[in-house]
């Protein structure tokens, strides 16, 4: 039911369809205009009926003006659908992936992310920071494989982890939210792949998919907590240099695995201000040049921060980018997402200087200990 305030007059709305119909007229009509053109020409004309050279020069050029009008036109109507399917694309993808805000409860954000798929701007890497009640959350993930393939399982887990980050009081309710979330969707997947077997065959892609997942938590004194599961430990960015915000083993990705019962958060210490993390996905340490080098991040980063004692994280943003371009020659064969978080609050600790190592909360049973999940 459509309700209409009171008072306030009805004002009459747009009818862009009634457009639709005259556009195909036209596009129709032209080259239908065109080509009768031609044929007038050819059927009614003296001149296109006489066999002297001066009459065939006319007659070829009347027919190339006519053969040019026509690739003109059928550009113009490829251009423009072309320009409609970028835009609604564009919609899509950034509605999937949202543009991060530059600041967010103290916090100052930079992140893009550079798809493997030519003509993509989301493709399998995914990314989210959100102001919570119980601190700032942060997810930075990998999809298997790349490109737009991987978006529907980006959808998958961006979903869960902008619900659950509100509804869940610690960081392990909020990674079984995400594995559920995934396990659900892979076997949707699995169902419409193998409709007559009603369960996901072992020998399909969608049995072998998997996710890498970082959550982190950075609490309103700049305490960081993290849960790690087969992927890359950030960096921490300060006035000393670049090193790895933590070294503990991770757990394994989602999807292959289940979880533990018990899940090892690890404490990573304070991020104090004006300190920066450097989260990205392994497509960035794993680009590789014409001679199969990787690509040094750690190197690029110290270099960043010896430039910028204070690195500000849309520079940073941009510097690692350029050096990632210009190592693979443009031509990245994976995707590649970055994050950088600045912590821009005022001083709340007690004891700036003391900020002890990372340490492990409980300790992760090993990964071949993990009993195989049926089914994904």
């Amino acid at each position: 039911m459509i309700r209409i305030k009171a008072g306030v007059p009805r004002r009459p709305r747009p009818r862009p369809r009634a457009r639709r119909p005259l556009r195909r007229a036209l596009a129709l009509g032209l080259p239908t205009m065109w080509g009768a053109i031609a044929i007038t020409y050819k059927l009614t004309c003296p001149l296109a009926q006489q066999t002297g050279l001066g009459a065939r020069i006319v007659t070829s050029a009347v027919f190339f003006a006519v053969g040019t009008g026509l690739i003109v036109q059928v550009r113009r109507s490829l251009l423009r659908e072309l320009r409609q399917i970028r835009q609604i694309a564009g919609a899509a993808q950034n509605a999937l992936l949202r543009p991060l805000p530059p600041r967010l409860d103290g916090l100052n954000i930079a992140a893009a992310q550079l798809s493997a798929e030519r003509g993509a701007v989301v493709g399998g890497d995914l990314y989210e920071v959100i102001a919570t009640e119980h601190g700032v959350r942060v997810v930075m993930g990998d999809v298997r494989g790349h490109g737009i393939a991987a978006i529907g399982t980006v959808a998958a887990v961006l979903g869960s982890f902008r619900e659950a980050a509100h509804d869940e009081p610690d960081l392990e309710g909020v990674l079984r939210r995400l594995d559920r979330a995934l396990a659900r969707h892979l076997r949707e997947r699995a169902r419409a792949e193998h409709p007559a077997s009603g369960a996901p065959d072992p020998d399909s892609p969608v049995a072998e998919e998997f996710v890498t997942v970082l959550l982190l938590e950075i609490g309103a004194d700049g305490e960081l907590r993290a849960l790690n599961c087969g992927h890359p430990w950030p960096y921490r960015l300060s006035g000393t240099g670049a090193g790895p915000l933590a070294r503990a083993d991770p757990l394994p990705p989602l999807g292959p695995f289940p979880l533990p019962a018990v899940l090892p958060f690890v404490c990573c210490g304070q991020l104090l201000p004006g300190e920066a993390l450097f989260l990205h996905t392994d497509g960035a340490e794993d680009a590789r040049d014409a001679r199969g080098r990787f690509f040094p991040l750690a190197d690029v980063l110290a270099e960043v921060v010896a430039q910028q004692p204070l690195p500000v994280p849309q520079s940073v943003l941009g510097s690692v980018f350029t050096a990632l371009l210009h190592h693979t020659g443009g031509t990245p064969t994976d995707d590649v997402a970055i994050l950088v978080v600045r912590n821009d609050r005022k001083s709340k600790c007690t004891n700036p200087g003391a900020r002890g190592p990372a340490r492990q909360a409980t300790t992760p049973p090993h990964p071949t200990n993990y009993p195989q999940r049926n089914g994904v």
